[in-house]
Formats: structure tokens, C-alpha cells, sequence
């Protein structure tokens, strides 16, 4: 209790706090049936992915063949990546080579595509949509790309440039190491653009034309200045989605590279972190500095997702 600027007595901080513990109560009492819906979900993202994480972390400084218990190493596995395994240094370059390339011209390309598609009407807009989409759908069907880039006469690629003169024999484009890298880019952009160029889309649609409108009436006067002003600061949150799926997907990628090149590639061309890590897991039964390659593909893709936001956070301003 307490006396107000009158003198008189008031018992405010204890009406407060019955207010608090009522708001609160109320509130939770408000959110038990979203919580009850929410519940699968964050039970199955505990259970496949939180503790997966940790239990990673942990297998990372042990010696485990996943036969004889776990021994304790210490940082033995990240010494041996570092100082002496010069097959882990090869794929890092590639992923990160892989990675520089594929994951920011997949976001451009994306966005640009979504920004010139929107202005159709809903119709033709919904046609290209599918048709920029589709490849997501059929991703893992890399058949197409082999008999494209099959290394005889009768591959699309070979009897295209054979017939028009531009080469004398064919060329074994999946086996030579010049080609490797730009194919395997080229099929990661056909594969992975579809969710980030719905998210784009989306973003675009949920513009208000109110802030177009808006922005004439303050001197915007040209595309390229709604595009700054306007676009890309109400779009931050699907930007930031669609940069988050392009580097999940270019540093977590392999299977596209062991389909078309093989494993390993030539020279190792185009083999990835996980690659490796799925080979020392999978093949030679090396589970713990398996998980210690993991933890650095963690860091490396946190990394980036904090580069990216740091990037999107100027367009913001």
C-alpha cells in the first residue's frame, strides 16, 4: 500500500499483480488449444531434430564404428580434418565453390523470375508458376540429364553440337573434370528455384498496392524505385525464407552429385561434405568423425544465414 499524489491510500501494486497473474492465466488458458495442435509437430522436431543435433555434437569428439561403445578422443576427428585429411579440404572448396555460386544465382534468378511473373494476370500466372515449380516436383528424376549429357553421339547435348559443326566427337561431359562443376550447377538451379520462387511469389502478391500508391504520391517515379523502396523492404521476411532453402539446399547437396558424376568424381571434381560424411558413416563405418564433419557443415550454413541476414537487413534500411 501505498499513497497516491492526493494522499490517499492505494493498493495498486497488488491490484497489479492479481491483474498480471490473470492476464496470464488467461492468456494460457487462450493458447491451450494452439499448443495441443503445435504438439506433434514440436515432439517430432524435439525427438528427429533437436536431439540429433547434440547427440552429433557429442559423437563428434568420440571414436564410434557403431559396434564397440563410443570412445572419448577429445578433438582427434577435427585434427585429423584439419592437419591431415586432404580429402575433407577438396570437398570444403567444392561445397564452398558450389555453394558461392549456386546458392546466391539461385536466389536472384528466383526472385527475378517471381517479379516478372507477377505482373500476368492470375491465369497465365498460375500456368507459369507450375511450370517454374515443377522441376521441385520430379527433382530426384535425373535420368533426363544423364541421356542429355550422355557422353556418346545420341546424347541430347553431343548430337546437338555434332550436327551443327561446333565439335568433331563427342564429349564425355559427366567424366571430364572442366564440365563437372558447371553441370552439376546448372541442374541444382533447375531443382532447387521452385520453393523460393513460390515464396517470392507469394511475398509480391501479399504487397499492399496501397504502399505503390503511397510511394507515387512521395516521388517514386520508375520501377527500379519501387522495386528499392518499396518491394524488397516489405518482402524481407519471404527474402529471408528463400535464402534460408538456397543455402540449406546448395551446402546440403550430394545426391545430384553422386547420380550424375559418381562417387567419387573425377578427380574429385564435385564431391561434397556430405558426400564424404556419408561415405566415412555409411561405408567405412566411421559414425564419430562422421558427426565431427557434420558440425563443421553446421557452422559453415549458421555462418551464411547470418551473412545472408546481415545482407537483407541493408535493404531494410
Amino acid at each position: 500500500m501505498f499513497k497516491n499524489k492526493n494522499g490517499d491510500a492505494a493498493v495498486i501494486p497488488a491490484a497489479s499483480k492479481k491483474l498480471r497473474n490473470y492476464s496470464r492465466d488467461k492468456m494460457l488458458t487462450e493458447h491451450i488449444p494452439m499448443l495441443i495442435m503445435l504438439a506433434p509437430f514440436l515432439i517430432f522436431f524435439f525427438v528427429f531434430t533437436i536431439i540429433p543435433i547434440f547427440a552429433s555434437i557429442a559423437l563428434s569428439f568420440t571414436s564410434y564404428d557403431m559396434i564397440a561403445s563410443p570412445k572419448f578422443i577429445w578433438i582427434d576427428n577435427y585434427r585429423r580434418m584439419i592437419v591431415e585429411d586432404t580429402t575433407f579440404s577438396t570437398t570444403v572448396r567444392n561445397t564452398l565453390t558450389f555453394a558461392i555460386i549456386a546458392g546466391p544465382l539461385g536466389f536472384l534468378m528466383s526472385f527475378v523470375l517471381a517479379w516478372f511473373v507477377n505482373e500476368f494476370t492470375p491465369k497465365i500466372r498460375a500456368i507459369l508458376s507450375f511450370m517454374f515449380y515443377a522441376p521441385s516436383l520430379v527433382g530426384n528424376a535425373y535420368f533426363i540429364w544423364k541421356v542429355a549429357f550422355s557422353g556418346d553421339s545420341y546424347g541430347y547435348i553431343n548430337s546437338f553440337l555434332l550436327s551443327i559443326g561446333v565439335i568433331a566427337e563427342p564429349i564425355v561431359w559427366l567424366k571430364t573434370e572442366a564440365y563437372l562443376m558447371p553441370i552439376i550447377i546448372v541442374v541444382q538451379l533447375w531443382q532447387s528455384m521452385g520453393v523460393s520462387f513460390l515464396s517470392n511469389i507469394s511475398g509480391l502478391q501479399n504487397v499492399s498496392r496501397d504502399m505503390y500508391e503511397a510511394g507515387a504520391i512521395d516521388g517514386i517515379r520508375n520501377r527500379w524505385q519501387e522495386l528499392r523502396y518499396i518491394t524488397l523492404p516489405a518482402m524481407q521476411p519471404m527474402l529471408l525464407f528463400s535464402a534460408v532453402m538456397q543455402i540449406q539446399a546448395s551446402f546440403s547437396a550430394s545426391t545430384i552429385m553422386i547420380e550424375l558424376a559418381g562417387y567419387p568424381s573425377k578427380n574429385m571434381a564435385v564431391d561434397s561434405i556430405v558426400s564424404l560424411m556419408t561415405d566415412m558413416a555409411t561405408v567405412r563405418y566411421e559414425l564419430g568423425y562422421a558427426c565431427a564433419m557434420s558440425v563443421v557443415l553446421f557452422i559453415m550454413m549458421v555462418a551464411a544465414r547470418l551473412l545472408v541476414g546481415k545482407i537483407l537487413k541493408l535493404f531494410e534500411k
